[in-house]
């Protein structure tokens, strides 16, 4: 008994983590603001918490000889913007190693060889540049002689423009490095809630028994941004928003929330079900995008007491490109066939979150009259993604007091913050550990990627041949009007992102 009761006393312990081997990880475009902003950050955490054995290194690669010496100076500034204290900034620069080569010149390749040396260390290659250079570093990578049995590759979302060149993509890397040490990275499915969704659902009967279209009126995925385009304009010009974060995020997101359960939780088995959930899509072709998707471009507004500029203008030219996207779509299988799902995602809008909400049917029948409320609403479960991650369930509630009967709409609240002691890592932090680890689980396989372009392909084709210009919504708003009627024509409404 006294054993029982000490162990109760006791603080919980800390996660236990499966060991990281030891390893070389190359970060080609290691100047990028992808590299600098998220990568080198997330290895530096790791690093300051243990989890790196000691005898790893990262090899940046540079194109630039300047870079050499300027490189390890614009990471530890990151770092120290991160609040890294100078000892940690200190241990993770021994650990790098600035490689000058060229992706699209094989003889360079030859610095990185010598680099690296003849280990039996883990070694991957995280691609984080522009898909156009994934089959050249590959095949280059190949020729040096660089790659070994336990070589991984690592490939940066987005994995091509459409179906045909993420097929030649694939293939091409698929030549050189079977599909068991290739990692097509999404980095939402390292953040915790979006794991968190496979435990809500798999390890709560009060959840899954009610996760079909016998309880649930509809769902939405909402990710909203109030950035504008940043340093990013000649690549999303090209690609839109679309092809940015409908094609990748958020399908991700939906077929997590949609799949059935796995018989285990194993990168295999989860990957077989969300393929499943993509395959039963409902296309939406020809002049169904009319009806089911909305466009939109920002233009000028205020954000945060200042005026900031409408997408054309920090362009500097006239454009089509969309910078907001809504969609109402279906699943058509036995679990989910009638449940609307609503898709939105913008640039430029009122807050920055993402989420999901699932919104119950409402009681067949109430009992609550004579003015005790004036509606009963339906229950809603809100998973937050960003910020204040969390879970929350609303429900009907009586206000206290023994007068007339009152009902109305309360939440339960869990809050990563507040229920958890533990630090939330990025996304990238779990991701880059597991490739190390070799569990490719929340990572895509090829035919997931594929099967996305399969379905947004025929949207983006509609938008031009019904020449779907891109409707005009002012900067700090929730997007256009239009996005509003998608919804509201069938008697539904966005969510509330101030409820949680």
């Amino acid at each position: 008994m006294d054993a029982i009761a000490d162990r109760a006393l006791r603080p919980e312990a800390a996660p236990e983590r499966t060991p990281v081997p030891p390893f070389d990880l190359v970060i080609f475009g290691a100047g990028g603001d992808l590299a600098l902003r998220k990568l080198f950050p997330a290895l530096a955490q790791r690093n300051r918490e243990g989890v790196l054995p000691e005898e790893s290194r990262i090899l940046a690669i540079v194109r630039k000889p300047e870079d050499l010496e300027g490189l390890p100076k614009q990471v530890a500034n990151r770092l120290n913007e991160e609040g890294l204290a100078a000892e940690q900034v200190a241990a993770f620069l021994r650990r790098l190693t600035v490689v000058q080569a060229d992706a699209l010149k094989p003889e360079t390749f030859g610095a990185l060889k010598t680099a690296l040396g003849d280990t039996d260390r883990v070694r991957s290659f995280y691609l984080s540049t522009p898909p156009e250079l994934f089959i050249p570093i590959c095949q280059n990578l190949a020729k040096a002689d660089i790659l070994t049995p336990t070589s991984r590759v690592i490939l940066e979302k987005p994995l091509g423009h459409n179906l045909a060149s993420a097929r030649e993509i694939n293939d091409a890397v698929a030549a050189i490095l079977p599909e068991s040490r290739t990692y097509r990275i999404d980095h939402y499915l390292g953040k915790e809630t979006v794991q968190n969704l496979l435990v809500l659902r798999f390890a709560n009967t009060l959840f899954e028994r009610s996760w079909s279209s016998r309880d649930i009126d509809n769902v939405q995925i909402t990710v909203a941004e109030t950035v504008g385009l940043e340093s990013r304009a000649g690549y999303y010009d090209k690609a839109g928003h679309m092809r940015d974060m409908v094609q990748n995020h958020l399908m991700q997101l939906l077929t997590l929330f949609a799949i059935e359960p796995p018989n285990m939780l194993e990168a295999g088995a989860v990957r077989d079900e969300k393929i499943k959930v993509l395959k039963a899509l409902r296309p939406i072709v020809g002049p169904d995008v009319q009806r089911y998707t909305v466009r939109g471009q920002y233009g000028p507004g205020q954000m945060d007491g200042q005026r900031v500029r409408g997408y054309t203008d920090e362009l500097g030219y006239a454009s089509n490109t969309e910078t907001f996207v809504a969609i109402r779509c279906e699943i058509d299988n036995w679990r989910w066939a009638g449940v609307p799902i609503y898709l939105r995602t913008g640039k430029r809008m009122a807050q920055r979150y993402s989420e999901i909400a699932v919104t119950f049917k409402p009681v067949p029948h109430s009992i609550f009259g004579g003015g005790s409320c004036d509606r009963l609403d339906a229950n809603r479960l809100v998973i937050r993604l960003q910020p204040n991650d969390g879970v929350q369930l609303q429900l009907m509630m009586k206000v206290p007091g023994s007068g007339r009967l009152k009902v109305v709409p309360r939440q339960l609240d869990l809050r990563y913050s507040t229920a958890f002691d533990e630090r939330t890592p990025d996304a990238y932090e779990r991701l880059l550990t597991d490739v190390i680890r070799g569990d490719q689980t929340l990572f895509m396989h090829r035919d997931e990627v594929e099967q996305a372009w399969a379905w947004v392909d025929p949207i983006i084709a509609g938008w031009q041949e019904y020449s779907l210009h891109p409707h005009r919504y002012t900067a700090g708003s929730w997007g256009p009007s239009q996005a509003i009627g998608l919804i509201e024509r069938e008697g539904r409404s966005w969510a509330d992102p101030d409820l949680i």
